[in-house]
């Protein structure tokens, strides 16, 4: 059976989650260091990677600005800016939200082979493009991070899968 590219399954993290699992992230990386710093991939891993940086006392925060989801749909990645001064990323902690395909993840490291590649989320086809990471999930499953959310009424699995 093979598995279907387009997400089915809706996974919604809240704030809580998202804390608890940058603080596990820190934990699995507090020994893998020293680090001289932390790229955050614009914009999905800016929250982890703060959480991080204060976990693991970590002062120098960069970024490394890369265009590749709207609010459903990926397209191919766009580099709006990188980071300055981290040279081929020796030292350096590469943060993201989420690797779903991987192609984020292989695009920096063009750039920065380096570095350390963590992740919160990771989907089957791109788990191999991360050093580190917390929750593998399947790749027909669409997260929903707490920055894109707002409360409101969410029908049960079963009334969605009735649905015509």
């Amino acid at each position: 059976m093979t598995e279907s590219l387009d997400p089915q399954k809706d996974f919604p993290v809240s704030w809580d989650e998202m804390h608890r699992n940058a603080k596990a992230l820190a934990w699995r990386l507090v020994d893998k260091g020293p680090w001289k710093g932390i790229i955050g991939i614009t914009r999905g891993g800016l929250v982890p990677a703060c959480i991080v940086a204060r976990e693991l006392d970590i002062k120098l925060v960069e970024t490394f600005c890369i265009s590749s989801y709207d609010h459903q749909d990926q397209r191919e990645a766009q580099i709006i800016k990188q980071p300055d001064g981290v040279g081929d990323g020796v030292g350096w902690l590469v943060i993201d939200d989420l690797v779903d395909s991987g192609s984020t993840f292989r695009l920096v490291r063009e750039f920065l082979p380096k570095a350390h590649y963590a992740c919160i989320y990771a989907k089957p086809a791109g788990a191999g493009t991360t050093d580190t990471f917390i929750t593998e999930v399947s790749q027909d499953t669409w997260i929903h991070f707490p920055w894109d959310l707002e409360q409101k009424f969410s029908p049960p699995i079963a009334d969605k899968k009735a649905a015509p």
